[in-house]
């Protein structure tokens, strides 16, 4: 198993609570990808690579697809196996994948395949795709023409450092892909209701290099985006608050 960045190691150690509460669901839309570009359905066998918490995994179970995730971080695959207790959890990487080869039907990674897209994961990918099967990548990405999801870049971005972000498109450079058709893309728009200290401040704690600050330091994030939420205009007083986002769904074909 290849080294996992250290701030996904320690980040998602240390907050996979956080991460579970903050990280928005997606939009219901999704379920017909799923099932017209994916090709989930009874009879299948769909991989969620970095599955996390399951906030994704939960979502592939309607299909009626038989769903594996695969889940580096120990802490994490904890939580998963706790909410989902029915799924079968491995721990394994993008590099690694304790799967026979030509095994499944589709591979899904959602919010996670800027940290492990380099040539290695997607031959492992395409190892244990079945010849025709899929490979989904998902993102939820946030909509900054909103000024104060501006804001709460504008806070972030000095901590960023060398991880890996999926807004940067080095994740990009694997494709065309050896053994793999071109990338579709397919886009739908998704709001992430609820209380303020859970869609705003518990999300942008959950970011792996914010996870992994310095206790003092994440204190220091923590007030800023209290800030944000006492001053902006269209955030000041509300007990719930809508977090925009545009949910982008590649999907490309094992040849």
């Amino acid at each position: 198993m290849n080294a996992i960045h250290h701030a996904a190691a320690q980040g998602f150690s240390t907050q996979a609570d956080t991460y579970a509460r903050g990280r928005p669901d997606y939009p219901a839309a999704l379920a017909d990808w799923l099932r017209d570009t994916l090709g989930l359905a009874p009879g299948k066998v769909v991989v969620d690579l970095g599955a996390g918490t399951g906030k994704f995994t939960r979502l592939l179970l309607p299909t009626g697809a038989r769903v594996i995730a695969v889940e580096p971080v120990d802490a994490m695959r904890a939580q998963l196996s706790s909410k989902l207790p029915d799924v079968q959890a491995l721990a394994g990487s993008a590099e690694s994948m304790p799967l026979p080869d030509a095994s499944v039907d589709a591979v899904v990674c959602a919010q996670a395949f800027h940290w492990f897209a380099n040539e290695v994961a997607m031959r492992e990918i395409g190892r244990v795709l079945k010849p025709g099967g899929r490979l989904g990548l998902i993102w939820n990405v946030r909509d900054e023409s909103v000024s104060w999801v501006a804001q709460l870049t504008t806070i972030m971005t000095p901590y960023e450092g060398d991880a890996p972000r999926f807004y940067k498109g080095d994740w990009k450079t694997v494709f065309p892909a050896e053994g793999f058709g071109p990338l579709a893309l397919q886009k739908l728009p998704y709001t992430h209701d609820g209380d303020p200290e859970q869609v705003i401040v518990d999300r942008i704690m959950s970011v792996s290099f914010i996870a992994s600050l310095p206790a003092t330091e994440q204190d220091a994030v923590r007030a800023k985006l209290h800030a944000v939420i006492a001053n902006d205009p269209a955030l000041q007083g509300h007990d719930t608050v809508s977090f925009p986002y545009s949910t982008e769904a590649y999907c490309c074909e094992r040849q």
